[in-house]
């Protein structure tokens, strides 16, 4: 049993705690019928306390309860181990923000690698020699571009990240802004909150081309910004089936669509001439 006073977070814990609704049911839920399952602590690295590896939001719900002491495992195991630990104990949570995903394939894979994780395990399935990417990858039930794609994300500056957290921006957008330098993210920051606007997959790309050949400027971007996007131009759209009875059989809908906007014209030339007279 470890006193609550003596717990402290993980240094650099990528899974945020959120004082929401589910915490307080969970708070509530412990202080009726306790905590179901020790969490999982090792000694404070300074030698004071105990860092919390796995159960943070559990230590959380204790100390709302009222609760002074929980009880935990206390694992004799260095930093690297920890976060292994840590990653694997929270990745399979609901409700992960990107960068959380992102921070904590990042944070396994570099201690994977300082540990001198084996690079030369085979796999029983296909055969083949296993990189430490491709491990983590298939011990999280993805795939290495994935886990790639999502370390990309840490490249963010903290702002666009959250965007990326807040679904102001896509995924597969965040990855190419990712490439950007920072003053080039910084200039694209300062024109996204001047002109409420974000990038598309296609402005993004544009813009992580234009860097990597060193033409990304501040004009450049704000060029690509504030171009009208396809999604964003005005339509009116009328249903076939009230149109139809206006044409001839077989008429496509491009052939309907020329036709109007034929009509339309010669009716705003004619207005035009009788406002003339």
């Amino acid at each position: 049993m470890l006193k609550i006073e003596d717990l402290r977070p993980f240094p650099g814990n990528p899974f945020h705690l959120v004082e929401d609704e589910q915490l307080m049911e969970l708070s509530e839920s412990i202080k009726e019928f306790g905590m179901a399952a020790p969490i999982l602590t090792r000694p404070g690295s300074d030698g004071n306390g105990y860092e919390v590896i796995a159960g943070q939001r559990r230590v959380r719900a204790a100390e709302l309860a009222g609760i002074e002491s929980v009880p935990a495992f206390v694992l004799p195991i260095d930093r690297d181990r920890a976060i292994i630990t840590l990653v694997d104990s929270n990745i399979q949570r609901e409700n992960i923000l990107p960068s959380e995903r992102a921070f904590a394939y990042k944070m396994k894979l570099d201690a994977m690698k300082r540990q001198g994780y084996r690079t030369d395990l085979t796999s029983n399935q296909v055969g083949t020699k296993l990189q430490t990417d491709e491990i983590v990858a298939k011990g999280f039930g993805v795939s290495k571009t994935t886990v790639h794609r999502f370390i990309r994300l840490t490249e963010l500056l903290p702002p666009i990240l959250q965007m990326v957290d807040e679904a102001r921006i896509a995924l597969t957008p965040g990855v190419e802004l990712s490439f950007l330098t920072q003053e080039e993210q910084e200039n694209l920051l300062t024109t996204m909150e001047s002109e409420d606007a974000t990038p598309s997959l296609a402005q993004a790309q544009r813009m992580k081309k234009l860097s990597q050949a060193g033409q990304l400027d501040m004009d450049a971007i704000f060029a690509i910004m504030t171009e009208e996007k396809g999604n964003q131009k005005e339509t009116v759209k009328i249903g076939m089936d009230k149109l139809r009875k206006y044409f001839p059989r077989g008429t496509t809908p491009q052939q309907m669509e020329e036709t109007i906007i034929r009509l339309l014209e010669r009716e705003l030339r004619r207005k035009r001439n009788r406002e003339s007279r």
